[in-house]
């Protein structure tokens, strides 16, 4: 059935959308060292930009320490050049063999901004979920108006639609709640 096959898209799409967003929460600095603020950061290495993750070995010796052992000593300046650029409001530091990066406490204003700045994120991926159901929703529609579908099946299915996305949003707010919690109690 057709109907069975939107249902999975949209529900995969979904799932997805809870993926992203644990992603974009794991990199939101928190006052504590954490890998994910930096992975992504892409250096000039070797004539293309590349992740920091693939060119350097990332380790945490404590918590308010992050460490990034290039595999090659000759990155170093292009690491620390790199993070300088991307403007995380950490200053890396250069010893000759790793640069070192210390995770300053988060004032209590800094905070609050941060916790604002995760409640527009929560919802960008709300919308997300949400259109999602609304690709769902037009699908049903349109097999009713094709008459593959009842009135009665139309109105049951959309209730499922609107049951998932409910789910999908709890556990947005779920997530959201956590990082929130976290960046408190720091």
């Amino acid at each position: 059935m057709q109907l069975q096959s939107l249902f999975g898209v949209s529900e995969e799409a979904m799932k997805k959308t809870i993926e992203r967003i644990k992603a974009e929460l794991s990199s939101i600095r928190t006052g504590r060292a954490n890998s994910a603020v930096i992975e992504s950061i892409k250096v000039e290495s070797y004539g293309s930009l590349m992740p920091i993750n693939q060119i350097a070995g990332i380790s945490i010796p404590d918590a308010k320490t992050i460490e990034i052992r290039p595999w090659d000593a000759s990155q170093l300046g292009a690491i620390e050049k790199a993070i300088m650029k991307a403007d995380i409001g950490m200053t890396p530091v250069n010893d000759g063999k790793v640069v070192r990066i210390s995770v300053p406490p988060l004032t209590e204003e800094r905070r609050k901004e941060i916790v604002k700045s995760i409640g527009k994120i929560a919802e960008e991926f709300r919308v997300a979920v949400r259109n999602e159901r609304r690709v769902l929703v037009d699908g049903i529609k349109k097999a009713e108006k094709d008459k593959t579908i009842t009135e009665d099946d139309r109105k049951k299915l959309e209730a499922e639609a609107q049951k998932i996305t409910d789910g999908y949003i709890k556990k947005i707010d779920e997530l959201i709640a956590a990082k929130e919690k976290e960046i408190m109690q720091i």
